[in-house]
């Protein structure tokens, strides 16, 4: 039987079959090996095969080809990745201006890895109606410069006051998507407020130190009301990223690769070089100087982990 993963435990994977018909699976265990450097070696997301145990289990036993993923290196196992979602149509970054703060270095991380496996994505600034200071709404109006500026399209919603639900519905209609960010920025109420009919658990931010409480423990996938898939994931506090080839590293800073082809030398790295266009477009402005460092922060990165 052939069927779709709609939630991961780490053990057992929810799966809904062709007929519509769910069952619990779990791994051969010749696959679980198949895939040493991952944690999860099926993610939700992926088309599997598997065979029945019963009337309500069974065991997977092959993972069908995927046309996209995102991945993170996964957490204190430096040389293990994690898959957040495999086949989806678009990402969706959830951040959050304060309560919690989101760091543009984890928006960057995270939208380069979704940039370099070809899955479209949109930030989205929750939380909205609670900007009511002078600094939360410059703060707002920078990161919606610097993001048009490469390209993104940065969407201010609020679950509370339902501030561009419609919009949000509208976008992902006929769509698989995936929604990720720290936790408490509150992807959980987003999908509340865009189908109240969901199971998902909403939480309160914990207020003693401003800082998310995990609502979502496990991956999910829910199909909503109005035509579209959501992929709810467990809030993630650092995005690090894997398999990245140096060289390459500004195709996937759009407004950074659209200057590179001014530069002096082919294979500028845009750190140092003479006659960067890339350096000269950040002394100018034309590049957002918390992108461009984030850029060298990635680079660097890379650069050490190839010495080792």
């Amino acid at each position: 039987m052939k069927g779709l993963v709609v939630k991961s435990t780490g053990s057992w994977y929810r799966v809904l079959a062709d007929n519509r018909s769910v069952f619990e699976c779990r791994i051969k265990g010749k696959l679980r090996l198949d895939d040493s450097k991952s944690t999860n070696p099926i993610a939700v997301g992926d088309r599997v095969e598997f065979t029945l145990e019963d009337n309500t289990r069974g065991i997977i036993s092959e993972i069908l080809e995927r046309k996209n993923y995102i991945i993170r290196k996964a957490s204190n196992l430096s040389k293990q990745s994690h898959v957040i979602a495999a086949n989806v149509d678009r990402a969706y970054l959830v951040v959050t201006i304060h309560s919690p703060q989101t760091l543009l270095s984890f928006i960057d991380r995270f939208l380069v890895s979704a940039h370099a496996y070809d899955i479209p994505c949109t930030i989205i600034v929750n939380k909205y109606d609670t900007l009511v200071s002078e600094s939360d709404i410059t703060l707002f109006e920078e990161w919606k410069r610097i993001y048009d500026l490469a390209g993104y399209e940065l969407l201010e919603v609020s679950a509370h006051s339902g501030h561009n639900i419609q919009t949000l519905k509208h976008q992902m209609k006929g769509n698989i998507c995936v929604f990720a960010g720290n936790s408490g920025v509150g992807k959980s109420s987003l999908i509340h407020a865009l189908d109240s009919q969901t199971s998902v658990k909403i939480q309160e931010i914990s207020k003693a130190h401003s800082k998310g409480q995990h609502t979502t423990t496990f991956a999910e996938m829910f199909e909503l009301d109005f035509g579209a898939y959501i992929i709810d994931t467990p809030g993630i506090k650092a995005f690090g990223l894997l398999d990245f080839d140096r060289d390459e590293l500004a195709h996937y800073f759009p407004e950074i690769f659209r200057i590179s082809s001014r530069c002096q030398f082919h294979n500028c790295t845009h750190l140092h070089e003479p006659n960067c266009a890339v350096l000269e477009a950040v002394e100018r402005g034309e590049i957002p100087v918390s992108r461009y460092e984030n850029y060298v922060s990635i680079s660097f990165d890379e650069q050490t982990k190839h010495r080792k």
